[in-house]
């Protein structure tokens, strides 16, 4: 979602929350200028270990929408407690005459402006703006965290992980570092269209001065032959590589006043979540080994209807989601967190109770009891496949995957808790510090 202010000037961008990142390992960003930013995190930070705590909540899918406007970013960060912590980094905006100068080096290139275009930052330019004297990059000490948490660290882990998430989103979209010094895409791309019709009317100007004719354009090959000949046709193209990312569909929000029929909002989040789910259906298809996987089971229409409130959490898509469904909004809000933390699995271990083997459920403590500690793990009390710890509003839920699944109890209610572990004593570890 975009949201402009006076002269069509962008102030703030709003990101759906990212999936949890696969693997523990997997680097945030692949940029060189994500990787810029996560060194200014770094180096800015006062205790590694916060910043330690705060990838496990970024990886984990802690982080709500992300919003972007100049100078700051903002997200809910999920922790222990059922509401979410409020988190937000500021960094310093350019000033007019910086961007004046930064627009002037992007527009001197035609290359920089199709970098951008392509979703990527060009190589050389923020050496160049630097030299310039044009922070375009964060550096050390420019990245100023706060949180609603009562943490006084320098950042907290909830910031950090809203930092970690930044690094995801700067990898997929540049424009987001240009957004957050001030200047939004839209804006940017039209000052730099005016930039080069006055840098070629004056390129024009001046060959029309010496007296040197323009080369008129060469007419292109005639169709009709190459339809004629139907022998010794070249092979077809072979497929078009993935996009990076997915397109912009139609604006429909800020066109003409709507009329009658449906809801032009619905509509345009409709489409970018089409788009989204496109765009990973075709990646899966491109993948090696894809003809021997099996397609994965259809939605019924609760569980899609949890997906797009977990894709979308806006609070007009999740207040209408509820009330179609026929479901309270805590309801919702309970389920949509077990989808960002595993799907449909999720979903499915947060709704409907079983009884798994006594088997696995004895290698599963016998398990717990080997990786704990003292070997002596918390009292637990057994009720199918929930384990919940005597004296804590803390509980495991085995799901049908084979995964440990932790919850918390907030006024009576069991909400999940964070992504979940084949081990229980690193689900358990991680609920008890929380």
């Amino acid at each position: 979602m975009t949201t402009r202010g006076r002269a069509g000037r962008t102030t703030a961008r709003t990101f759906e929350a990212l999936p949890p990142a696969k693997g523990s390992r997997a680097p945030f960003a692949e940029s060189w200028w994500g990787r810029a930013w996560l060194r200014s995190l770094e180096a800015s930070s006062l205790d590694s270990g916060r910043l330690s705590r705060g990838r496990t909540y970024a990886r984990g899918g802690a982080v709500g929408p992300v919003t972007v406007a100049p100078g700051s970013v903002s997200a809910p960060v999920h922790g222990s407690r059922r509401t979410p912590y409020r988190s937000k980094v500021t960094v310093e905006p350019l000033t007019d005459r910086q961007w004046d100068r930064l627009l002037d080096m992007i527009a001197e290139r035609a290359a920089n402006i199709a970098a951008l275009l392509d979703g990527e930052m060009p190589a050389g330019l923020a050496d160049d703006a630097a030299a310039a004297g044009v922070p375009l990059l964060p550096g050390p000490r420019d990245l100023d965290p706060e949180c609603s948490c009562p943490d006084w660290g320098y950042p907290c882990k909830h910031a950090a992980a809203l930092c970690y998430q930044v690094a995801r989103l700067l990898d997929r979209d540049p424009f987001v570092l240009l957004l957050l010094r001030g200047r939004g895409e839209r804006e940017l791309m039209d000052e730099l269209g005016r930039r080069n019709t006055s840098r070629a009317s004056a390129e024009a100007a001046a060959t029309a001065g010496t007296g040197t004719a323009a080369p008129s354009p060469r007419p292109g090959d005639p169709a009709g032959p190459a339809f004629a000949t139907r022998t010794a046709l070249p092979p077809l193209p072979g497929p078009a590589p993935l996009p990076e990312r997915t397109g912009r569909g139609p604006a429909l929000v800020d066109s003409a006043a709507p009329e009658p029929g449906p809801d032009p909002a619905s509509l345009e989040l409709l489409a970018a979540d089409a788009a989204t789910r496109a765009h990973h259906l075709l990646a899966a298809a491109l993948g090696a080994g894809h003809a021997d996987t099996t397609p994965p089971a259809p939605l019924t229409e609760w569980q899609d209807a949890v997906r797009l409130a977990a894709t979308h959490p806006t609070l007009d898509t999740f207040a209408r989601i509820a009330s179609n469904c026929g479901r309270t909004p805590g309801e919702l809000a309970a389920a949509s967190r077990a989808w960002r933390h595993g799907g449909a699995v999720s979903l499915d271990v947060l709704e409907n109770p079983w009884n798994p083997p006594a088997s696995r459920l004895e290698r599963a403590r016998e398990t717990l009891r080997a990786d704990w500690a003292d070997g002596r793990p918390p009292r637990l009390r057994s009720w199918r496949n929930r384990w919940t710890v005597e004296g804590r509003d803390a509980q495991l839920r085995l799901g049908h995957d084979g995964l440990w699944y932790p919850y918390t109890k907030d006024q009576g209610t069991w909400w999940p808790a964070g992504p979940p572990d084949a081990d229980p004593a690193v689900v358990l570890t991680a609920l008890l510090a929380g």
